[in-house]
């Protein structure tokens, strides 16, 4: 048992260390190439300029922070909503889902930063366009992972449910929400991430505070070490996210950790 326990907290360990391992090395790759001249200073700025700028600017970034934040949250109550009543309502509906779900793929196929200067054009330059934006890059996962999920319950559970004169809404409830947890949280994950690259993409096109309108702003001022900044801090903030959604995948699905846990 012991010997079972060391070789599972062995590759924990390995788990996060080979990570750390390649990202600093790349780190270091990149440094010396910055320093050595091969590419321009201005066009590469190495890793510590890069950090030097998120020190300088700190309180200014957590300032636009703030602002991308709300944005991405508030899509993505509104995208998780949005999905998981696009979802049940597929998974109820036949006809829906054949109707529907063509859709939702055809959605996915428009980039969206050719959808970004319509939502513009549509609500202005305040909070709406943002917010729209990041409901339509984070219903799709939401809404596909869903689905999936109702659909892969199991027919005899669903047919003992029946027999035990268990209506569509409790099979719904208590048979394929759980089934779904799993798939639920996998499109969320997906989701996070697209939030926050969502709203930094409507912030390009307009608008008065968030880390897409400083960016555009450092752009204009060749500050490309800043450039950097910002893009380090969207990679953490996504990071973040995905790990709050981690834990509270593991608070809401116990069960799927015991046999990780031992």
């Amino acid at each position: 048992m012991d010997t079972k326990k060391h070789n599972k907290n062995k590759s924990k360990f390995s788990d996060v260390l080979t990570p750390v391992i390649f990202i600093g090395a790349a780190l270091v790759i990149w440094q010396c190439v910055s320093m050595s001249g091969i590419v321009p200073n201005y066009m590469l700025p190495s890793p510590v300029q890069m950090v030097q700028a998120l020190i300088a600017d700190f309180p200014l970034l957590m300032q636009h922070s703030r602002a991308t934040l709300i944005e991405a949250g508030l899509g993505l109550v509104i995208g998780v909503a949005l999905g998981f009543t696009a979802a049940a309502v597929m998974d109820m509906f036949p006809v829906a889902r054949r109707g529907l779900y063509p859709i939702l793929v055809i959605t996915q196929t428009i980039p969206p930063v050719a959808i970004a200067p319509l939502l513009i054009l549509w609500f202005s330059y305040g909070i709406a366009p943002k917010v729209v934006l990041v409901v339509l890059v984070s219903f799709f996962p939401l809404a596909v992972g869903l689905l999936e999920g109702f659909q892969s319950v199991d027919d005899d559970m669903v047919r003992l449910m029946r027999s035990m004169k268990a209506t569509r809404w409790q099979i719904f409830w208590h048979v394929k929400v759980p089934a779904a947890l799993g798939q639920f949280f996998s499109g969320l994950k997906i989701a996070v991430s697209y939030s926050i690259i969502g709203a930094v993409i409507a912030e390009w096109l307009g608008g008065f505070e968030g880390l897409g309108v400083y960016m555009t702003r450092v752009k204009k001022a060749y500050s490309y070490d800043k450039m950097f900044a910002v893009i380090l801090l969207v990679s953490v903030l996504s990071l973040l996210l995905m790990g709050i959604v981690r834990l509270l995948q593991r608070k809401c699905m116990p069960w799927a950790y015991i046999d990780k846990d031992k």
